[in-house]
């Protein structure tokens, strides 16, 4: 200060954390680590994929498919839902064994499901 140096102990020296929008911050024994927990468009069009993957499987499992059943899916309109399919849709496809994938207005006798913010209605087939 004004040329000179001036030397602080750990006691005259306050640390202050502050959170910062968008990071979550751990510290522990003198090491700090920050993520960025941003979701991004793309990797909630990917968690959502992900999601009716697991939907998909579990009405196979219920309607005794066998694992290497092909199948039919039809999916109620739901535009979120829809963006993110039509994205991630080989992976889905893959994942599921999906012959023909279908957008519908209106589907009858179909499961009801729902996640984070979608609602919708799902009905597999197996494949001819």
């Amino acid at each position: 200060i004004n040329d000179k140096l001036v030397s602080l102990s750990v006691d005259e020296v306050e640390i202050k954390t502050q959170d910062i929008e968008g990071w979550l911050v751990a510290n522990q024994d003198g090491l700090t680590v920050a993520l960025d927990v941003t979701i991004s468009d793309t990797l909630k069009k990917e968690g959502i994929a992900r999601e009716l993957i697991n939907r998909i499987q579990n009405l196979r499992k219920e309607s005794d498919f066998e694992v290497t059943d092909k199948i039919d899916l039809e999916l109620e309109n739901n535009k979120q839902l829809e963006d993110a399919v039509r994205e991630n849709e080989n992976y889905i496809k893959n994942e599921t064994l999906i012959n023909n994938l279908n957008f519908s207005p209106n589907i009858q006798n179909g499961t009801e499901i729902a996640f984070d913010d979608i609602q919708t209605k799902i009905k597999i087939k197996k494949a001819d």
